[in-house]
């Protein structure tokens, strides 16, 4: 298995300790990150060192005076000796990096890139050697030091790239502020943030960051949680709303109740997962790790062969050997072991900054193949929450009169027909007059005096009951699709009819178009009336539905879709929706708020917002575009570099060194790390 990275720093990339706070998980990740750069500086203070012993090596080979005519002007006693000092330096320090991973993957036995460019700078340096103390034959130190310059320069480049590919996590984790202003004694103390404990009260200024999740108790504001939903426009909270850690305070002071902290944070469950899914393998990074292990043996066999096979034809020694050198450090698995990490390292970064989380890769690979999406209803493809959908007046009455009593009435009580009634009104800009002696009639409605005149806000029933004459049929056009219905009286008559359902999202008319264009099919499931689910499915244009289907049956009912032949993703908000998101093909759970942690789903959505299963689809395709372009690239380069750099085009004039092939390899690895970084939904 090889990796694109010395084995050391990949494992480290990947590996994440438990952290009992929110500023252990941030000191961590900067150590993490410390560790990293170190490691890039590493690489480039021995380029630069490598590079500065590599013009002397130059000057003083045989070959480069022949080829620059300076045989006579540069020759001086001890040449050769020097030039073997200058280009063991060289390679004990500047190829240290390769011969230490080779160490690790013999160990491992597990042979890839290190074991090769090990292989191929060790046989050119220790060859060369004895050629400096009496072997017959010539010298490759000019192509030992270029080779390993190029390869710490290729190395060097491939890291940065890396780093750079996480970006969105550590954005994330620079999201956490290092202190905060925290309530005691009458006054305020800037403590640091690992520090608070749940229950503590602290003070959040204009344009500071939320220092960890958190309840209102005074003030309100606009909330910026652009960089942790991909939701762009701020929100407005008010005491008893939830702030998370790392949004922006806009242009009020608010008092927090600190209610998580550490490891049970929005912020530390979204870098945890941002994490799990960087590192977690997939059945395309198998494929790719196979092939690269396979390329090692290739490149080891091919190398063995082309030197036995030049001598054979009678060739010199160290044409041969030089042949072997170049076919083994061409078909290093360079940018085959970089070509799945980085893709998979953008495309979560990408999820991350749109809300996406992905939690297996394997099934978010899968994502491309869907053939059918199964919606839950409630709280997924609607509001979750009642909404007015018309307003019938009967007599003299008209529809803001009517609307505007109902809302008066309602507005003294907190059922979820009284909320939708009254937040109606408001947006119809409606002022609500007082309301006195407020009564409520026990599963019929309610009473009371709004503005002087006596309002009853009651079920049809009841106003049948109370032999009160309206148009029966009109109700009853207003009850289709399953929509709830209450009659507004005043002064003994029915004034009108108020006609309420479950909101529908906006974005769910989108989202359903969308993925009906991508030929993908659209069901709902819902435990609701088959009048309602008939009713949501005609307005939103799906292509099924099952009606009335209780909990527990909502994976059965996946699996009658599953039986069909069709590849299927299930929505769901993650309580009673778990067994049918395991069941589902890939489980997709709608995370409202902090709600993120949903052991049951492989991706989950922050915001409830069905128009982003699309986005989880065309992620999907685009990062499998990527994969398949990084794979032919880097495997089909080898396809056409070993022959070259075997010879076999010897009799066209095209004769690779070793150092020219370093360089194909290296460019190879930077053409994979570029394409992986344009990665785009």
């Amino acid at each position: 298995m090889a990796h694109a990275l010395h084995p050391e720093e990949h494992h480290t990339m990947h590996e994440r300790h438990g952290r009992e706070h929110a500023g252990h998980e941030m000191k961590g990740h900067e150590g993490h990150q410390g560790h990293h750069a170190a490691m890039i500086t590493d690489f480039r203070r021995r380029f630069w060192i490598s590079v500065a012993l590599t013009l002397p090596i130059l000057l003083l080979s045989p070959m480069i005076q022949s080829f620059l005519g300076l045989e006579r002007a540069l020759a001086f006693p001890g040449a050769l000796y020097l030039l073997f000092l200058l280009s063991s330096a060289v390679y004990f320090y500047g190829g240290w990096p390769f011969l230490k991973g080779f160490t690790e993957e013999l160990g491992k036995r597990e042979p890839g890139m290190m074991t090769l460019i090990a292989l191929a700078i060790t046989v050119a340096w220790a060859y060369s050697s004895a050629v400096v103390f009496g072997l017959q034959g010539k010298v490759f130190f000019w192509e030992l030091a270029t080779l390993i310059d190029i390869m710490l320069l290729g190395h060097w480049i491939e890291m940065r790239s890396v780093m750079g590919a996480s970006g969105a996590l550590e954005a994330l984790v620079r999201l956490l502020p290092t202190e905060a202003h925290r309530l005691a004694d009458g006054g305020t103390e800037e403590v640091p943030v690992s520090e608070l404990r749940v229950g503590d009260r602290v003070l959040v200024k204009p344009g500071e960051k939320v220092p960890t999740d958190g309840l209102i108790v005074e003030g309100e504001s606009s909330l910026n949680e652009a960089m942790l939903t991909g939701e762009s426009t701020p929100v407005h909270k008010h005491e008893g709303d939830e702030a998370i850690g790392g949004s922006v305070n806009g242009e009020s002071a608010i008092t927090l109740e600190i209610k998580k902290t550490g490891d049970e944070t929005y912020l530390s469950q979204v870098i945890e997962m941002v994490r799990k899914a960087q590192g977690s393998r997939s059945r395309t990074q198998d494929l790719a790790n196979r092939a690269a292990a396979w390329l090692t043996y290739i490149a080891i066999s091919v190398g063995l062969l082309t030197l036995f096979t030049w001598l054979g034809l009678g060739a010199a020694f160290e044409f041969s050997l030089e042949r072997m050198v170049t076919v083994m450090v061409i078909t290093c698995p360079h940018a085959l072991g970089l070509a799945v990490p980085l893709v998979v390292a953008v495309s979560t970064s990408l999820g991350a900054k749109s809300g996406l989380l992905i939690r297996n890769r394997a099934a978010f690979e899968r994502a491309r193949e869907l053939d059918a999406v199964v919606f839950d209803k409630t709280g997924t493809l609607t509001e979750g929450r009642f909404g007015v959908k018309q307003v019938r007046p009967f007599g003299e009455a008209d529809e803001a009169l009517v609307l505007q009593l109902a809302a008066g009435l309602e507005s003294q009580s907190e059922h979820p027909i009284a909320r939708g009634i009254v937040a109606e009104a408001k947006a119809r800009g409606l002022a609500l007059e007082p309301v006195q002696g407020f009564h409520n009639l026990t599963g019929r409605g309610a009473e009371a005096e709004v503005g002087g005149r006596p309002v009853k806000v009651v079920s049809p029933g009841y106003a049948s009951e109370q032999g009160l004459d309206f148009d029966a049929e009109a109700v009853a056009e207003l009850s289709e699709g399953g929509n709830t219905v209450v009659m507004v009286i005043t002064e003994g008559q029915v004034a009108g009819a108020i006609a309420l359902a479950d909101v529908i999202r906006d974005s769910s008319r989108r989202a359903i178009a969308q993925l009906q264009e991508m030929g993908i099919r659209c069901l709902m499931l819902t435990g609701d009336s088959e009048a309602v689910a008939k009713s949501v499915a005609a307005e939103l244009g799906l292509d099924d539905y099952f009606a009335q289907v209780l909990p527990e049956q909502k994976a059965e009912k996946i699996k009658q879709v599953k039986q069909q032949g069709l590849r299927v993703a299930m929505v769901g908000d993650g309580v009673n929706d778990a067994p049918a998101l395991v069941e589902a093909d890939l489980g997709i759970a709608i995370g409202a708020g902090t709600d993120v942690a949903i052991e049951s789903a492989d991706v989950v959505l922050v915001k409830n917002d069905p128009a982003k299963v699309v986005a989880i689809m065309s992620l999907s395709r685009a990062t499998y575009r990527k994969l398949v372009q990084n794979l032919l690239w880097a495997t089909g380069y080898n396809v056409l570099a070993i022959p070259l750099a075997a010879g076999a085009a010897i009799g066209l004039g095209i004769v690779l060194s070793p150092a020219a092939g370093a360089a194909l390899m290296s460019l190879s690895t930077v053409i994979v790390a570029i394409n992986a970084r344009l990665l785009r939904q």
